[in-house]
Formats: C-alpha cells, structure tokens, sequence
C-alpha cells in the first residue's frame, strides 16, 4: 500500500512539473519498457541506460524517478520508476500523454 502512495504522490508531482528538461529526463517509451524490469533493475543500471532524471526522494529511503517518452504533437508520457532503499526498482508506471 505505501508503494501505491509513493507513486500516487510523485504522479501529481510531475503533473505540477515545469521547466527545463533535466538530461536523460525524455526516453522513448518503448526503450524505457523493454529496460526497466522490476525486482531486477538497479539505480545503477537507470542512470548508466537513461542518465539523471527529475527524482522525488522520501523519508522512508525510496525514491520515484520521472521519465519523459516522446508522444507526438509536443505531448509526452510518463514514466515513473519506484527504488527501494537497497538501490533497486521495485514498481514502474505508465501514465498516457495529456492532451494540450
């Protein structure tokens, strides 16, 4: 249940996000799927694949990373990625584009 917290709280913190993108911020989404495996993936792995990336870090040790995927028409998706204290990807989720 505090994973679904955490995520719910870094969502409606990206969707309040404005500014420059931080480099490695925009992926394409297909990549960021195909790479990210939760349970197996490392924060290593993360910034050696896709670089730094706007980061929300808790109390608790955790940490929820944002990505952007290119989704035509200036729109994006994102892609949030879960880490555990020990370094590792716990949980992803895909939120679709908004519309402008």
């Amino acid at each position: 249940m505090k994973t679904r917290a955490f995520l719910l709280a870094t969502l409606i913190l990206a969707g309040c996000a404005t500014g420059e993108t931080t480099p490695g911020t925009q992926v394409a989404a297909e990549r960021l799927a195909a790479a990210v495996v939760p349970g197996r993936t490392t924060k290593a792995e993360l910034l050696a694949a896709f670089g730094k990336t706007k980061t929300v870090v808790f109390d608790s040790g955790y940490e929820a990373w944002l990505y952007q995927a290119p989704a035509g028409g200036g729109r994006f998706s994102e892609f949030v990625i879960l880490v555990d204290p020990a370094g590792r990807v716990v949980r992803t989720r895909q939120r679709a584009p908004s519309t402008p």
